[in-house]
């Protein structure tokens, strides 16, 4: 099969399996924009920001926060908002809280993030430190609340917070908190108070593919899988196992033109754009049959305030009757009519008009 990216993206294509074992092409492109000032229109950036080959961490992988995640996801039902970016004090004056928030069309979040604070023991118990002053903060799941507790005795068991294994401020038996650190994120209204609450990690970066609940969306892999559907999905795998994003970070597929608004998230305070719309088409041509041209999704938005920049991905799943050698090409790109006439029939001329036919017939006269 040949693969044919004319899109002046990054492009590349993978193969996957539906829950059926039926293969399934991959199609995954992204295109780099800068955050423009106040007043500028949305630019492509250059260099283009590759696509992401494998999950990458912050630290040592599957033991800190997941800070990209593969771009070559089989199938997102929707779209993922990501961040990766700092909590900024306003007028860049130190403070010791801030509120920080995202709003991407339909879709709003906004949480508290605090200077550095540790625990402080007492006769009855730890208790929350007063946070330091703090002018930006990065913000991560590894500084939200989160973590893991060792056993008393050597060889006892791990307690993991399942919803965030790499976090800060977790312990369920209060030991030894005297002077450890705590989260600085937290939800509006929700202080953290006791190391051993229930309290939602709150970051805005994607989850890991082992924390609760995302896991639970992976299926059953027991004896009967082993028997009976190994090496394909088990029968209650959940395509929602793709999405990298926490539930209140994901929305229906953007589609372009949706207004996006951060706060307190870069020096500036507020920072606007929106999503541009840009012509995206993947035609499928195979060896036997009509060619298909097919419309990708924007499944994934990136926004890293910082660089001055955000990513879109789009994603084209295609079911396959049999497997990708049915395919003689795969054409990403703005695939306008005369292209597809070009693509499909490339030994006959295509004109733009009558007139250029016209004009191309009394040359050769």
């Amino acid at each position: 099969m040949e693969f044919l990216n004319e899109s002046g993206m990054p492009a590349q294509w993978t193969m996957a399996f539906d829950r059926g074992g039926r293969e399934m092409l991959v199609v995954a492109a992204k295109v780099t924009f800068s955050i423009p000032r106040d007043g500028e229109p949305v630019t492509r950036e250059l260099p283009q920001v590759p696509l992401v080959m494998a999950d990458e961490f912050e630290g040592e992988p599957g033991l800190s926060a997941p800070a990209h995640e593969t771009d070559f996801a089989s199938f997102k039902p929707m779209c993922d908002v990501l961040l990766a970016g700092h909590a900024h004090a306003p007028g860049a004056r130190p403070v010791r809280e801030v509120a920080v928030g995202i709003r991407v069309g339909s879709l709003t979040k906004a949480f508290q993030v605090t200077g550095p604070r540790h625990w402080h023991g007492g006769l009855l118990g730890a208790r929350p430190g007063r946070p330091e002053l703090f002018a930006s903060m990065p913000i991560s799941y590894a500084n939200a609340f989160g973590g893991t507790e060792p056993g008393k005795g050597e060889g006892s068991n791990v307690r993991a917070y399942a919803a965030n294994p790499v976090g800060r401020g977790f312990s369920p038996s209060g030991r030894h908190l005297d002077g450890l650190p705590m989260p600085v994120t937290q939800e509006l209204g929700q202080e953290i108070h006791d190391s051993a609450g229930q309290y939602r990690p709150m970051a805005f970066g994607p989850v890991g593919r082992n924390w609760h609940p995302r896991y639970t969306h992976a299926g059953t892999y027991d004896q009967a899988w082993q028997d009976e559907r190994a090496p394909y999905w088990p029968d209650d795998f959940d395509f929602l196992y793709f999405q990298s994003a926490p539930a209140d970070q994901r929305l229906p597929y953007l589609q372009g033109g949706e207004p996006v608004l951060l706060r307190n998230l870069s020096p500036e305070g507020t920072l606007g754009f929106e999503i541009p719309r840009v012509p995206l088409q993947v035609l499928l041509m195979p060896h036997r049959g009509e060619p298909e041209l097919s419309q990708p999704v924007i499944d994934t938005l990136v926004i890293e305030p910082e660089a001055r920049r955000f990513t879109l991905t789009w994603r084209l799943t295609h079911r396959l009757r049999q497997h990708c050698f049915e395919l003689k090409r795969v054409v990403v790109g703005d695939i306008t009519p005369t292209r597809r006439r070009e693509l499909v029939s490339p030994h006959k001329t295509s004109y733009r008009s009558l007139g250029e036919l016209v004009q191309a017939r009394r040359g050769r006269s």
